[in-house]
C-alpha cells in the first residue's frame, strides 16, 4: 500500500500506524520490525520508515539496536505507573470541571459514548472498546475546553495504554469497567463533583490490581 504524500507527511503516517498497532498488541512486546519489510508494505524508501522508528524510540515503543534491527519494547511497570498517575491527577481535576461545565450536547455525547461501549461489549470486541474507552475520557476533556492537556497525557501514558489493552484481551469481565464510567457520567450529570472525582480515582486505580494478572499471563511481554 503506497502511501503516495511528501516525506514528512509519509513519516508521521508511518508512525501513527506502527503506534496504533504497538498499543493495540498487534506488534507484541519483543517484535522484531524490518526497515525493508515496512518499506515493501507501505511503497515507500527506507528513509520515512527510519524517521518513524526513531520517533517511536523515543517514546520509549521501541529499542533500536544498530546493526540488529529495532524491536518492539517491553512494557515497563515504572513507566505504567508513570503514566497513570499522570493520568489519575489530571483527570480527577478535569471530571470536577465537567460537572460545572458541562452542556448539555456533552452529556448526550458521553451517553452515545456509553450505548457503544454497552454494543461492543455484547460483541465481545476489545479493539473497539478501548477505542471508545479512550474517546470517552477525551470527550470529559473537550466538554471541558482541555483538548490539548488530552493529546498531551494521551502521548504520555503509551505504556498505561498498552496494559489496559492487555487487561482487556487477557479478563472478558468487562462490567465493573463499564460500571465505573456510568458512575462517572452520572455525578457529571448530578453536579457532584466530590462523587465525579472518586469514581474517576478509583477508575484509573483499577489497573493497579490488573496488573499482576495481565504480568502472570503474559510474561514474556513485561521487562
Amino acid at each position: 500500500m503506497a502511501l503516495e504524500v511528501n516525506k514528512n507527511t509519509t513519516s508521521k503516517t508511518i508512525y501513527y500506524k506502527l503506534r496504533e498497532e504497538i498499543i493495540n498488541i498487534y506488534l507484541e512486546p519483543g517484535t522484531m520490525i524490518s526497515e525493508n519489510e515496512l518499506s515493501e508494505k507501505y511503497g515507500v524508501s527506507r528513509t520515512p520508515v527510519r524517521e518513524a522508528l526513531v520517533r517511536l524510540a523515543q517514546e520509549g515503543l521501541v529499542n533500536i539496536y544498530p546493526q540488529k534491527g529495532t524491536k518492539v519494547s517491553l512494557i515497563d511497570l515504572s513507566a505504567v505507573e508513570e503514566g497513570r498517575f499522570l493520568r489519575e491527577h489530571l483527570e480527577r481535576a478535569v471530571v470536577k470541571e465537567a460537572c460545572n461545565k458541562f452542556s448539555n450536547e456533552n452529556l448526550l455525547a458521553l451517553e452515545m459514548n456509553l450505548k457503544l461501549q454497552e454494543m461492543y461489549m455484547e460483541n465481545h470486541d476489545y479493539k473497539k472498546l478501548f477505542a471508545a474507552d479512550e474517546e470517552y475520557h477525551k470527550i470529559i476533556f473537550d466538554g471541558c475546553n482541555r483538548k490539548r492537556i488530552w493529546k498531551s497525557i494521551s502521548d504520555d501514558s503509551t505504556e498505561f495504554q498498552r496494559i489496559r489493552v492487555l487487561r482487556l484481551v487477557s479478563n472478558q469481565s468487562w462490567d465493573n469497567i463499564y460500571e465505573q464510567h456510568k458512575e462517572i457520567f452520572n455525578a457529571i450529570k448530578n453536579k457532584n463533583e466530590n462523587e465525579a472525582e472518586e469514581s474517576m480515582r478509583k477508575h484509573l486505580n483499577m489497573v493497579v490490581l490488573d496488573k499482576n494478572q495481565v504480568r502472570e499471563m503474559y510474561p514474556n511481554y513485561f521487562k
